[in-house]
């Protein structure tokens, strides 16, 4: 029997959105409503629609997996969710059909479960903020940068952060001068990846040998992002390390790394790969690498999330090339402030790994936001 909902914390799982990460957000929110601790939280599911309109759901996982290829979606059907209006106050309402507004209760703390652009770059933890909602996660800037791959890299460097060779192009720049954009990216040298600046889960991304295929990967990005990242093909070994928060003064700890062995008929780890496709890659976790190597991995992970001022938790992912000079075999490829949290998903695997278990692990990021003061911080 559950405990009284008075003496469980009230969590608000906000997943789908704008982006084209909805079905993976949908998934995430699935995953932890089935592993969610019920003794301690009481989860109130709200879903966005693609055209942000947030919606009451039923506190079931049902129809929110990734099964067959099918790729779950908020659909608009549920009563309308308005956050609170006042700083200070922690009371969520529901919009009646009829039009009329109902208390939907206290929340003690949201977990934005949303990936990619309008909720894991800040925009949705800017709205919270406003009010002095708790939340899992990090803050404004962290979530921006996090999600910016250009500024992510800026900041990086900044830190004496190993990062790839680059540049942005800027819907400006495209747009004025298109040839001129094409002679720099081409300058970095072939192969190159093509990226939407602002997008996850590997959309839109595209590896290319030559200027007409250049050409033709910035077309396609636009499509998901006016800004374009123009990087070098990094040789190496794709590696990955969860990071975790902790209360302060304790500093954040790093999870065991894992690798990602793409197989299939993948040229790399693309949506379909992650997502659709069961043989598109072997993930060993924990990786096999040496002893220094893992330290070393860990320690540039926790240095990566620090460098952009991340909260709760986050992923780093890594190139690593053992036939390179020692220091220089790593080289970060990006950080995600809001990784997934599908069965499927590294981030839950490396804790697991790790000796985190999933619910475990759940009611941890739940705690710390708990523990968080708001406002400046």
């Amino acid at each position: 029997m559950k405990p009284p909902a008075a003496n469980r914390a009230r969590v608000l799982l906000l997943f789908g959105g704008r982006s084209g990460e909805h079905p993976i957000s949908c998934a995430t929110a699935g995953s932890i409503l089935e592993a969610i601790d019920r003794e301690r939280f009481e989860p109130i599911p709200v879903g966005i629609t693609r055209d942000g309109r947030w919606t009451l759901l039923p506190d079931s996982a049902e129809g929110l997996a990734i099964r067959d290829g099918h790729l779950p979606e908020v659909t608009s059907g549920g009563p309308e969710v308005l956050p609170p209006d006042a700083v200070g106050s922690r009371e969520w309402r529901v919009v009646r059909t009829d039009g009329t507004i109902r208390p939907l209760g206290p929340v003690d703390v949201v977990f934005p479960l949303l990936h990619g652009p309008f909720g894991e770059d800040g925009a949705v933890q800017g709205l919270l903020e406003l009010t002095d909602q708790r939340y899992v996660g990090s803050g404004v800037l962290a979530s921006a940068v996090g999600m910016d791959k250009g500024y992510m890299k800026v900041v990086f460097e900044a830190h004496g952060i190993p990062v790839a060779p680059y540049t942005v192009i800027t819907p400006a720049q495209w747009e004025a001068a298109p040839g001129a954009a094409l002679a720099r990216a081409a300058e970095l040298g072939f192969p190159l990846f093509v990226k939407p600046c602002r997008a996850g889960s590997s959309l839109g991304v595209a590896k290319v040998r030559d200027i007409a295929d250049l050409e033709h990967g910035i077309v396609q990005v636009v499509r998901h992002d006016p800004r374009v990242l123009v990087e070098k093909a990094v040789h190496g070994r794709e590696v990955e390390c969860a990071v975790l928060g902790s209360p302060p003064p304790a500093p954040p700890r790093a999870s065991l790394p894992s690798e990602i062995v793409v197989t299939g008929g993948h040229e790399f780890y693309d949506f379909e790969a992650k997502y659709l496709d069961a043989a598109g890659a072997e993930l060993r976790c924990p990786a096999d690498l040496p002893r220094g190597v893992q330290e070393a991995l860990q320690a540039m992970a926790v240095a990566a999330f620090q460098a952009i001022g991340a909260e709760g938790l986050a992923r780093v992912d890594f190139f690593y090339d053992p036939a390179a000079p020692e220091l220089t075999q790593l080289t970060v490829n990006e950080i995600n402030t809001m990784p997934g949290f599908t069965p499927i998903s590294q981030y839950p695997r490396m804790w697991q790994a790790t000796g985190v278990e999933y619910t475990e692990l759940v009611s941890e990021l739940i705690d710390l936001a708990l523990g968080r003061r708001v406002g400046l911080r």
